[in-house]
């Protein structure tokens, strides 16, 4: 795909609801974004598609929502307040701020052998004005905020980088309440905030994104096999939903490349318009964090198996994906353009059409009723159509315009059938139906209308 269509998917994105600048009218905030009437119901979709996957469909898993300002102990037991940083440079020229380890990636590819030691940036130049560049210095992407109405250091809170955390601190309050026996996994989907140096393309990195994190607690010596598992589902959540496998493709960190508590990390990345990115990342996090937060808080943590008598710490899978990213991911790879449209019944023939190809359980809208005439019974007929299915879905209705255009309309926000009440109807009590994908057409009476829709949207 290529850049001038990532343009187009942001500008389709304001145009029609989907995502909006934050703070539009004051000029934005750099990197945050606002989700629109048709966003924020495809964003919901996609959360309820992993929820359904994760929780709902599984007798291992539970849930969980914890709080997003946690005690300052829990980011020193797991390592945030001292690792939890970006190598950071400035331009002595125009004062602009990089991430070192991005312009040394982006150097290595002109210098060969080049070797991304935090020491020494004498072969980068700032890429905004090609002015010499400060040494080296971490930066922690922590957001630092005061509990009370004093601000000291001893009422610094953070905001949660990691929704994690929380689920380990809980970790022996979710087993007993719910009598879970190991293996068994908790899933969150949470906000989360970092502050990053280089956010960008478009919602792909922010500094306040929503996580969907599942922490799988297994036996050690039975943690690889759980993580191929989970590894084989990130594939299969997005290719079930309507993703093209062309698009995706596993990355293995090297062992050097290892967060401090992974003993192995394989992301799943997507191929969007600026090249592979990471979209959903695996870890094997080992007993690493609930060892770390018994020994700073003190409890117990281990587990006690009641029919073996075996005790131990259980290892943790994590797969963990940010909404945020999925959402895009799924926008992406549903959005078609075609030149010289395909629409052949109105003046809007020939002009290019774009089709946001979602799979129905994403669309944000299942259904638009779109009445031929302004008019009296038809008008009625679609207004009562549109209050029954409505209580089911969400659905549209749509009375302006030629029934071309409207169509074109709900192509391009993903709407997977349009129901016509035209002249017929009165007097054989059947409606149109016209499917988004191959624009075939269907007379169904509309007593069975609910039923057809249920069965062709499967949900």
């Amino acid at each position: 795909m290529a850049e001038k269509s990532m343009e187009r998917i942001v500008s389709l994105c304001k145009r029609r609801g989907f995502i909006f600048p934050g703070s539009d009218i004051y000029g934005g905030l750099g990197s945050t974004y606002d989700y629109g009437p048709l966003g924020v119901l495809l964003k919901n979709n996609v959360r309820n598609a992993w929820w359904k996957a994760v929780v709902q469909k599984r007798d291992d898993v539970v849930g969980l929502d914890s709080a997003i300002l946690m005690h300052p102990r829990t980011w020193e037991a797991s390592g945030h307040l001292q690792g939890f940083t970006d190598p950071l440079v400035d331009c002595k020229s125009c004062r602009k701020r990089f991430r070192a380890d991005h312009l040394l990636e982006a150097r290595s590819a002109e210098m060969k052998g080049l070797k991304e030691e935090p020491v020494d940036m004498r072969d980068v130049r700032c890429p905004a004005c090609g002015g010499e560049l400060t040494d080296i210095r971490q930066f922690n992407l922590m957001f630092k905020t005061f509990m009370g109405p004093v601000e000291e250091d001893a009422n610094t809170v953070y905001l949660r980088p990691e929704t994690a955390q929380g689920i380990f601190v809980n970790f022996n309050l979710v087993r007993e309440s719910s009598r879970m026996k190991v293996p068994f996994g908790i899933a969150q989907v949470g906000k989360a905030f970092r502050n990053e140096i280089t956010p960008g393309n478009f919602t792909f990195r922010t500094r306040e994104f929503e996580q969907m994190e599942l922490e799988y607690f297994v036996k050690p010596g039975t943690d690889e096999e759980s993580f191929e598992g989970w590894k084989a589902f990130m594939m299969e959540f997005f290719t079930g939903l309507g993703g093209k496998a062309d698009n995706f493709r596993y990355y293995e960190h090297p062992k050097e490349d290892l967060s401090h508590y992974s003993k192995r990390t394989v992301d799943l990345e997507y191929l969007f318009p600026w090249g592979w990115s990471e979209l959903w990342g695996c870890a094997n996090r080992t007993d690493f964090d609930l060892k770390r937060h018994g020994e700073f808080s003190g409890q117990d943590l281990s587990y006690l198996n009641q029919e073996t008598g075996e005790r131990y710490v259980p290892y943790v899978i994590e797969p963990s994906l940010g909404l945020d990213r999925a959402t895009l991911a799924f926008l992406v790879d549903a959005y078609d353009e075609i030149d010289g449209g395909r629409t052949t019944t109105t003046e809007s023939a020939k002009e290019e059409e774009t089709v946001l190809r979602l799979h129905p359980s994403l669309a944000p809208i299942k259904a638009a009723i779109l009445p031929l005439s302004k008019k009296e019974p038809l008008l009625g007929m679609a207004r009562e159509i549109y209050g029954k299915l409505s209580d089911r879905w969400f659905v549209q209705y749509d009375q302006s315009g030629s029934v071309g255009r409207r169509y074109r309309r709900q192509d391009e926000i993903g709407t997977p059938f349009c129901v016509t009440v035209d002249f017929e109807t009165p007097d054989d009590g059947k409606v149109t139906v016209r499917e988004r994908d191959t624009m075939a057409q269907e007379r169904v009476p509309i007593v069975d209308l609910e039923g057809y829709l249920a069965g062709r949207l499967g949900c």
